[in-house]
This record gives structure tokens, sequence and C-alpha cells, in this order.
């Protein structure tokens, strides 16, 4: 008996204008645009659903400001367009859906759904069901799950359906639902209130080459924001999770979720080469990304859980995780398995605000390269396997377990060689010069003439020998004090924005100590030059991303 994933909380298992109008009537010719406005003029359908009755393969239906209490089933090619979700409204209260796409039955491609608030549906918000190129773009989904229940301290959906009811119970299918779904985009969503955010499984088949990117995925209270799960044995895969905010889910009991989970949770299970980038992930109940698997008897059908990878993303102030996977203290990135894990890549993550950037606990092997290491202890290895952590940044120049760095924790983990300064995904190689010195990134400056030697010294105290900075506060100091000249007298100081970035706000720009007001998240660069009594000059570009 081990722990299913059903969403994320692990439990026991048990068991163009309309185009023909005709005395009222509605028909489209193929390619057609038709319409729905909630009283009925102009010719238009007074409901959704009678519109995508009488439209053909390939129309487009173009719906009107209003509310429109209904559930809206999609078996072929359309384009349905609201007039913006902000007044085009499905509310689905006492429904079972508010949008399904395809259906048991399947084999629906070329849907376009955009521009609606979904909401209050019992179950899930918008459903997709056994479909290939689907988009849905600039919609809110919002308060559906409304069957879900908390009775006794358990969550549950009565009503269900199946072959839902088996695996997702505790969620209710969340606010948007893929289940054998393939090569289809979820871009620039709302998703939030509901049980859970987006939920991927394989309840209905292979859910795989999907895109969910730039989603605002926050306030889902009993489960993940994103979660990918292999409820079957066909797989969920290839999927990438890009430029998502996922944030404040899973936070209420008995639920828990985290920012990104992916689930192979038993015998059989397949979740692999799926790729978590650039998302930002803070304030979770579980771990910013989260993997489990809880089990892989022998003899059983085997397990394939590996090359996920988790890249780019900025992960903070998450919470532990539980159960079998518990961590020992809130986590960035928690990989829990039974069955052998390998070929997952971690790289380039920002992790802070946790006890613990990234924890292994699996036989296998992981990868961990060039993360920002902003925690107490930036690797921990609790299980058999091992984890490859070279070239990271604990925090410090020193490297992990010096004063002022974080640590690793267990065996098995290579930290050697560390990087000296923070990764940043901007920073480039200086260029060669022929004298051998050069100013470019590296904090000297003007060439082997120069008598100058510039020092640069980031927030917090924090040096870098490229100098690249990251920060998380908006206004900041930096101190090129340290500089030197091998002529006597004073040096003075100018500070100018690089051409091409972001122009914060500069105070103190004629001294070696400025404070800058970064006005947004990004990268921002400066240009530093220094000049001694002689008037002899040198320059050095220091950068600084704002997270």
């Amino acid at each position: 008996m081990f722990q299913a994933e059903r969403g994320c909380v692990p439990q026991r298992i048990l068991t163009a204008l309309c185009a023909v109008l005709i005395a009222g009537t509605f028909q489209l010719a193929s390619g057609a645009t038709g319409c729905v406005n909630t009283a009925g003029t102009s010719g238009c359908q007074t409901t959704i659903g009678a519109a995508v009755s009488k439209a053909a393969a390939g129309d487009t239906i173009q719906v009107a400001a209003g509310t429109y209490k209904e559930v809206v089933t999609i078996t072929q090619s359309l384009s349905l367009i609201g007039a913006g979700s902000s007044t085009t409204i499905i509310d689905a209260t006492g429904l079972a859906n508010g949008i399904v796409v395809g259906g048991s039955t399947g084999n629906v491609s070329g849907v376009v759904i955009s521009g609606f608030t979904v909401q209050n549906a019992n179950f899930q918000g918008i459903l997709l069901e056994n479909v290939s190129s689907v988009t849905v773009t600039q919609n809110q989904v919002l308060n559906n799950d409304k069957s879900l229940s908390t009775a006794g301290g358990m969550l549950s959906c009565p009503g269900l359906p199946a072959p839902f009811a088996t695996n997702d119970s505790d969620d209710c299918g969340e606010g948007i639902n893929l289940t054998g779904v393939d090569h289809s985009v979820i871009a620039n969503n709302v998703v939030q209130n509901n049980a859970g955010g987006i939920l991927v499984t394989d309840d209905t088949g292979a859910t795989h080459d999907n895109v969910i990117t730039g989603n605002l995925v926050s306030n889902n209270p009993y489960d993940c924001g994103i979660t990918l799960a292999a409820h079957g044995t066909t797989g969920v895969y290839h999927n990438t999770i890009s430029g998502n905010q996922a944030l404040n889910n899973g936070l209420m009991p008995p639920g828990e979720g985290a920012g990104v989970g992916i689930f192979a949770p038993g015998p059989g299970s397949q979740a692999y080469g799926n790729v978590v980038i650039n998302n930002t992930l803070t304030g979770n109940g579980l771990p910013g990304v989260t993997l489990h698997n809880h089990a892989a008897p022998p003899g059983a059908p085997a397990v394939k859980f590996d090359d996920n990878v988790i890249i780019g993303n900025i992960i903070s102030n998450n919470a532990a995780d539980s159960f079998d996977a518990a961590t020992p203290g809130t986590a960035g990135i928690n990989i829990f398995s039974v069955a052998p894990i390998n070929g997952t890549i971690v790289s380039q993550n920002v992790i802070s605000g946790e006890a613990l950037g990234l924890v292994f606990n699996a036989p296998g092997q992981a990868t961990a390269f060039l993360n920002n290491f902003m925690t107490a202890t930036g690797v921990a290895n609790l299980g058999t396997g091992t984890v490859s952590a070279t070239e990271d940044w604990w925090g410090c120049p020193t490297g992990p377990g010096t004063a002022g760095c974080g640590n690793v924790s267990g065996s098995g983990v290579t930290s050697t060689a560390w990087l000296t300064s923070p990764f940043s995904s901007t920073q480039l190689p200086s260029a060669v010069t022929s004298s051998g010195g050069g100013g470019g990134g590296g904090g000297g400056g003007g060439g082997s003439s120069s008598p100058i030697a510039i020092s640069v010294i980031g927030p917090n105290g924090v040096t870098s020998t490229t100098n690249t900075f990251i920060t998380y506060s908006s206004q900041i100091a930096l101190n090129a004090s340290g500089s030197t000249s091998t002529n006597a007298g004073a040096l003075t100081y100018t500070w100018a924005p690089a051409p091409g970035f972001i122009v914060p706000g500069i105070f103190g720009a004629n001294t070696a100590t400025p404070t800058l007001q970064l006005h947004s998240g990004g990268t921002y660069q400066f240009i530093l030059t220094v000049t001694d009594a002689t008037g002899a000059k040198a320059t050095a570009t220091v950068t600084v991303q704002y997270l």
C-alpha cells in the first residue's frame, strides 16, 4: 500500500460577423464568424452553447460581454472568443464545469478559448479531455471546485464522475485540467481560488508535449499551483512549464501543495522529460518544486521518473515537505523517490528564504549546476543516491561550509569547484585584450597601462570577480572606495547607466558609495569611471540583477 498523489496531496489508497442570418436562425458557413449576446440582438444567439451547436468546424464565435450561466461543450475545431475576461463571464454555479473541450470520445483539435472568466463550477472550470492543439489564453479561472468537501478533516469531491473520481477526489479536478492532451498551450491565464490551479494528468491517456506558460496561479488553497501527476500508466511527459507565477498555493489544511509538483506515485507511473523553467514559485505549502514517487515494489511495472529539468526559477519562502517525503525544514526543491531516478537537472535557480535549497532523497543521481543557493543548507542528500553540485554559488566566495556560506548535508554530494560570485545568465566573459589588461566586466580597468585598480563591493558586502550582483531589494548601495591608484592623491568616481539597460535612480553618482533605486525587476548595468589625481582613468562594468 503506497501513497497516491491525487493532485498534490498524498492519501492512502484504499481501492468576423454572423455569416448567414435568415429569419432569426443561426447558420454558419465553414470558417465563418458567429455571435452571442445576452439579448439575442443582431441575429446572435443568447447562449454560447446554442452558438457552438450550430457552428461548423473551423468557425469563430464572438461572445459579447455578459454573464452566461451554462456549461459550454466543444467537440470540434472552433475559436471561442470572449469580449474580455473582466466582462465576459461563464458562471457555472450548480453545474459540473464551465468549459469542456473534447470528452470521452476525444479526437478534437484546433480549439481556441480566450477572453472569459470561468467561475463557480462544481468540478473543473476548464476541462480539456482527449484533445490536441488547443490554446487556452487570456482567461480568468476563479472559484471552481465548489463540490470539494473537507468533512472529517479529509478532502473529497462527491459526484465527481469517472474517470476522475479515482484520482482527483481531493481537488475536484482543479481550475484547469488537462488529461489525454498533447501539443496544446495554456498561456497568460489567471487561475485563482480553486481547490488547485492547473492539473496535468494521464487519467484518460498520455498528456505530453504541452506548454503551460505565463500564467498567474495563486491562492488555490488545497493543492499545487501546477501539478503534473501520472495517475495511470500512459504518462505525463515532455511538457514545458515556463514563466508562470505560482504563489501561495496549498496552504489550507487538510490540503497542501507545491508551486510546481511532478508526481509518479506508484508502480507503472511515468512522469519524465518535463521542463520547469523561469517560473516564480513563492509562498506555497510544499517546496517550490516537488517531485514524488512513493512505491516501486520488486516485480511491479517499472516507474519512469527520469530526465525532468528544473532551470532558471526564482524560488523562495515555501514550506517543508511532509509524510514519507518530509524534509528537515523548508525547502526550495525536494526530489523524493523510492524508485531510481536519474537525469534530473537542477540549474540556474535562485533559491532563498528557505532552510534548504535542494533536497535529494532517492536512489540514483541528480545534477545541480550554476544555482544560487541563498540558504543555510544548499544541498541536502537524505538518501542513497548522489548529487553533483559543482559550480554553484553558496552565498560567499569561499564555498560550502565556510563562514557566510551555505553548507552541504549528507554524503554523496560533490561540491567542488564552486562559483566565487553569483551566477548570472546574462554575464559573458570579457573580451581578450592584447595587453592582458582590460576593463570589461571584471573589475579591472583601462588596460595594463592604467595605474588604477577598481574594487566594487555589492549589496550586503558581497564581492564578485565579475562585478555581478543579485538583489531582492529595490534600493541598494554599492561601494568602490576600496579602489586604488599607484599615483598619489584622491580618486574621483562617476557612475552612469550602461546604454541599452534599464535606467535606475542613482543617488551619489559622483561618489564612491552610490545608492541605487531599482524601479522594477530585471538586469541593470552601470559604467563606473574612476579618475586619479593625475587624470588617469579606469572603467568597470557593474551588473545588478533585481529579482
